[in-house]
C-alpha cells in the first residue's frame, strides 16, 4: 500500500535525532549505502533496502530526487524469495532416487538427505525470482515527524531496524500512551499514572 493509493494505513513516528548538515547529501549518501540489492540471481532469499519513490525498481538517489523541501520521500522495498514446500518435496525425491541409482543403495543416511535438501533448496532459490513488497515513507526532518504507509508490524519492524543502521537515529512510535508522554511535559508522577494505564474494552 503506497503513498498514492486511494485507501492508505499510516504509522507515525517520532524521529529521535538530526543528521549532518548538509541534510540532502547526508540523506543520500545513507540511502545508497543502504539501497535495496537485486537477489534474483543469487542464493538468497530475502533482501531488504531503500529506494526510490519514483522508480523502486530502479533506486537512484543521486541529485536528491528524495527531496520535497522539508520533507524526503522514499521507499522501503522488502524483496522475499518463497520455494513452495511441494516443490522442495518434488526435487528432494528425484535427486534421492537418482542418487541412489547412481550408487546402488537403497537408503541415504539421515546427513545425506539434510545435505540433498539443503542442496536442492539452494537450487531453487537461485531459480526462483523474489517478489518485492514496496512501502513509502514521508520523512519530515526539520519537524522530527516521520509516516510510513503501513500498519503491518513485520514491515514495521524491518524500517526501525534499517532507518537506524542507516541514520544511527532511532524512531518512537506514536501512538496515544508515547504521544502524552512527548507532547504534554508530564512530570514523574503523571508518567507513571500514565505507564499504568490499561486500555478501555467497549465491547461485551
Amino acid at each position: 500500500m503506497g503513498l498514492l493509493s486511494s485507501t492508505v494505513s499510516i504509522t507515525r513516528y517520532r524521529v529521535e535525532g538530526k543528521i549532518e548538515s548538509p541534510v540532502a547529501e547526508t540523506a543520500g549518501k545513507c540511502l545508497e549505502k543502504y539501497a535495496i540489492t537485486e537477489i534474483d540471481d543469487a542464493v538468497s532469499d530475502k533482501s531488504i533496502g531503500w529506494t526510490s519513490f519514483d522508480s523502486p525498481f530502479s533506486p537512484d538517489f543521486a541529485g536528491s530526487p528524495f527531496l520535497i523541501d522539508p520533507y524526503f520521500v522514499f521507499s522501503l522495498r522488502i524483496d522475499k524469495k518463497t520455494v513452495p514446500p511441494a516443490l522442495i518435496k518434488k526435487h528432494c525425491a528425484i535427486e534421492t532416487a537418482r542418487r541412489l541409482a547412481g550408487t546402488g543403495r537403497k537408503y541415504l543416511a539421515r546427513d545425506e538427505k539434510k545435505m540433498l535438501k539443503e542442496s536442492v533448496i539452494s537450487a531453487l532459490t537461485l531459480r526462483i525470482p523474489a517478489t518485492p513488497k514496496v512501502y513509502d515513507l514521508i520523512w519530515n526532518y526539520e519537524d522530527c515527524l516521520l509516516w510510513f504507509f503501513s500498519t503491518l508490524k513485520s514491515a514495521n519492524d524491518e524500517l526501525e531496524t534499517l532507518f537506524f543502521e542507516s541514520f544511527q537515529i532511532p524512531l518512537i512510535s506514536l501512538f496515544p500512551y508515547t504521544t502524552a508522554d512527548l507532547v504534554m511535559g508530564l512530570s514523574t508522577a503523571q508518567r507513571d499514572i500514565l505507564m499504568g494505564l490499561s486500555a478501555t474494552n467497549f465491547t461485551e
